[in-house]
């Protein structure tokens, strides 16, 4: 009798958990539709199997498991992913912007917190949330559109790098001095440095002398080097919050002491998945515990915060870029990548409530901007450009009346026969085929380290944006024969084609698709002639196979 009864309780249980899924899946599928992000559509199906309606989760230990190695992976992830070489090539601009941003939010954000008749600490908390972005859904939003590689998308994502950086330290913080203890602050904080170090100190020696050697031994099975690395996630995850710097630091340390090996991508490519499906969890034990009847109240404060991030985030944006000397249009663009707080300020929020900082209402009142916030940015990201161009005339003031970064042209050019935009491996080839001819070449490119390069090798070439309509402005075009764009994706050249036909310019253009309705849409638009890498490869590599074959050919 004892055996059935234990029976039926795992079967229950199976059960319970094999409905939320088919809950997450379907109403996933309705997010997608309206092309929000899983995050809103997750913590929905948190508050519908919850104790408000379904109430699924009943004994959710089981699901907060789930939810706590769903949030070490993230951390993980974070920390394999973690390129300090973007904030390396962004330069100042990344830094500056991200803590920037960072200072003002959380100062203003607080100031708002107390003026709604929060505590000084609830306050603290939900200043230091709305700081944070989520560069999982920037980069999946700026992927989509092709806008990853371009200038303002390297800015976006530099500065989200640098609050990623931020929020793990904050976490540190809150951890480490949330352990009650009989000595002083003062030793409390030495106590925590040594930790810090020792920690710090370990992981060091590993990432030196252990990892390099032991890797490559997983390694000889990808199965089992994915396993090895969630067992060290995890065993780190473990080992941070045994030493009182949650499991979340561990996790994050975990990944950025594998982040300088070869098989990063490899590991983080598998994760992803997995990532993404344990975080399922974590989103609908968020949405499970909040109370509907106190939402109600928090409806007003979170509309003011929401408001406040949806506008306020993206001009302070703006303004830091503008007296850095970069356009409105450029800080537009990159300052709509903090017009959302992230998953991180739920999970930071979260963390608060474990360790008795704040309360359910709170932690509620964060997750419903996250809601508002994440959905409405999400439209925002997708519209940019007709946003831009509504609200373009507005942001005048906060452009500075000098010579913009997007400008600035070592080389002095003003013959060329050619302006070719983007000089990877496609365009660079270009480059090299067009100077080979004695074609004059003007090249453009977004990254400082390509146009630093191919100064270096003698080509004249202008650092900018092939989106940025004034960019054409200071280029030669009343001397050049042909425009070239080398740079695939649809908007980018559609955008390139209209500047150019706004301009004047009466030579010819030539821009890159993948595919055929790609470059049916460029033709109609006014292309000269769509280039198409991989089509055109593939019947030129079938044209030698059947020259080498003709030739090799036996006679009869």
């Amino acid at each position: 009798m004892r055996h059935t009864n234990i029976v039926l309780a795992l079967d229950n249980l199976f059960y319970e958990f094999g409905l939320i899924l088919g809950i997450a899946a379907f109403v996933g599928l309705l997010g997608t539709a309206l092309r929000q992000p899983l995050i809103v559509a997750f913590i929905a199906v948190g508050i519908a199997v919850g104790p408000a309606w379904l109430d699924l989760t009943g004994d959710a230990e089981e699901l907060e498991l789930l939810a706590e190695v769903g949030i070490a992976l993230l951390l993980f992830v974070v920390g394999l992913k973690l390129d300090l070489q973007v904030i390396r090539v962004m330069g100042r601009v990344a830094l500056i912007t991200g803590l920037g941003q960072v200072i003002f939010t959380s100062v203003v954000g607080f100031g708002i917190a107390v003026a709604l008749g929060f505590s000084t600490v609830h306050a603290a908390y939900i200043a230091i949330a709305l700081t944070f972005s989520s560069t999982i859904i920037i980069v999946k939003l700026l992927s989509d559109k092709r806008e990853i590689d371009s200038l303002h998308g390297r800015i976006a994502i530099g500065f989200l790098i640098v609050q990623d950086i931020v929020v793990v330290l904050a976490m540190i913080g809150i951890s480490a001095f949330a352990i009650e203890s009989d000595a002083s602050p003062a030793q409390d904080f030495l106590w925590v440095l040594v930790k810090g170090a020792g920690m710090l100190a370990a992981v060091a020696f590993l990432m030196r002398y252990l990892i390099p050697w032991v890797l490559p031994v997983f390694a000889r099975s990808q199965e089992l080097l994915i396993l090895s690395a969630i067992a060290w996630a995890v065993g780190l995850a473990i080992t941070g919050d045994v030493l009182g710097f949650s499991k979340e630091v561990g996790a994050f340390l975990a990944g950025v002491s594998l982040a300088s090996t070869p098989y990063r991508e490899a590991i983080s490519g598998r994760l992803t998945s997995v990532r993404d499906f344990l975080l399922l969890f974590f989103f609908v034990t968020l949405g499970a515990s909040l109370e509907l009847d106190t939402i109600g109240a928090q409806v007003v404060p979170a509309i003011i915060l929401s408001l406040f991030v949806l506008i306020g985030n993206p001009l302070i944006v703006i303004l830091i870029m503008g007296i850095m000397g970069y356009r409105k249009r450029t800080g537009f663009l990159a300052g709509l990548a903090v017009a959302q707080i992230s998953e991180f300020s739920l999970i930071f929020a979260a963390l608060g409530m474990n360790i008795g900082h704040i309360d359910a209402d709170t932690l509620g009142l964060i997750t419903l901007v996250g809601l508002i916030t994440i959905g409405a940015s999400t439209y925002m990201i997708m519209y940019s450009h007709p946003l831009y161009d509504r609200v373009g005339r507005l942001l005048t003031p906060f452009e500075r009346d000098m010579e913009h970064p997007e400008d600035r042209d070592d080389v002095l050019i003003r013959n060329c026969d050619v302006i070719l935009f983007g000089l990877g491996r496609y365009g660079g080839g270009m480059a090299d085929a067009l100077r080979e001819r004695n074609v004059r070449v003007l090249g453009v490119d977004f990254d400082p380290q390509v146009v630093r390069q191919w100064r270096q090798r003698g080509l004249p070439v202008h650092y900018g944006d092939a989106e940025d309509p004034e960019l054409l402005h200071h280029l030669p075009l009343s001397q050049a024969t042909w425009v070239v764009s080398s740079a695939p994706g649809l908007e980018t050249n559609f955008s390139l084609l209209r500047a150019l036909r706004l301009e004047g310019y009466r030579g010819r253009v030539a821009v890159t698709a993948h595919s055929q309705g790609e470059a049916d849409v460029l033709e109609s638009a006014g292309a000269d002639l769509v280039l198409r890498p991989f089509a055109d490869a593939a019947v030129q590599a079938v044209d030698e196979l059947m020259a080498v074959g003709s030739r090799s050919a036996p006679a009869r």
